[in-house]
């Protein structure tokens, strides 16, 4: 049975989101920095390979995993190294595929908010990971600024208090076998981790100035200054639609 992104065209989504697919590369590169030594990684949800490049040169051995034979299919043609490996399958599956305790780094952006269960994939991720290695999570910020300030001019006061999940699919797909795409609130993610064994070292707000206005009238690297500086100051206040976070494992 073919995964979901084996029959949506992944590639073509980010033609003419150059802002935001660098926005990413620059919380990425920042939290590498931070991180010793890498041995092992495996990025879950890599898809073709889009943000591989980022963390190439830090690696020795490469597991790109994701549920879509076509888009690793891609990913292949990209990277023909021996370092690189390639594996089929979803996160509730990893713990089974990859030896336990392997890894030095877990990459996962822009996957959690099609993962309904928050708790089993963080534990599958923690029982691969070595003591002391680190985890890159990215999530959908369900209390971002302009959600914070959309349902307060709604009247809705308790918003920003509110931590459960919500499902943002339009109501003409929610009721069909699709996949969710949930935002969830940061609260809920940094209770979690710390609950699994992990401890945050750094979060940074991304995607900052996602607007098409601006991005129609100022240029890109305008853009990219303005986000490289303003990650860090605005993860103070959640206030972006992307959170990430780096975190080390701790828990055996």
């Amino acid at each position: 049975m073919p995964a979901a992104y084996d029959t949506y065209d992944y590639p073509a989504y980010w033609e003419g989101r150059d802002y935001e697919h660098k926005a990413e590369l620059i919380a990425i590169k920042a939290f590498l920095t931070k991180i010793p030594k890498i041995n092992k990684v495996v990025e879950i949800g890599a898809g073709f390979g889009r943000i591989t490049p980022t963390y190439f040169y830090r690696a020795s051995k490469i597991i790109l995993t994701d549920p879509a034979s076509r888009l690793l299919s891609l990913a292949k043609k990209k990277f023909k190294n021996k370092k690189v490996h390639f594996l089929q399958a979803k996160v509730e599956k990893l713990s089974k595929k990859i030896k336990r305790n392997s890894v030095d780094l877990v990459i996962m952006i822009r996957v959690l908010h099609h993962i309904n269960d928050l708790e089993k994939a963080l534990s599958v991720i923690s029982k691969i990971l070595k003591k002391d290695g680190y985890f890159i999570l990215e999530f959908a910020n369900k209390s971002h600024f302009k959600a914070r300030l959309h349902e307060f001019f709604k009247g809705n006061f308790t918003f920003p208090f509110e931590i459960f999940p919500i499902d943002i699919r339009s109501k003409k797909f929610s009721n069909k076998k699709t996949l969710p795409f949930l935002n969830y609130h940061p609260d809920t993610i940094f209770e979690t981790l710390k609950a699994k064994g992990f401890k945050i070292v750094e979060i940074r707000s991304v995607s900052n100035i996602r607007s098409t206005f601006l991005k129609k009238h100022l240029p890109c690297d305008m853009l990219l200054f303005l986000e490289k500086y303003s990650q860090p100051i605005l993860a103070r206040f959640k206030f972006g639609p992307s959170i990430f976070i780096l975190a080390k494992y701790f828990k055996d």
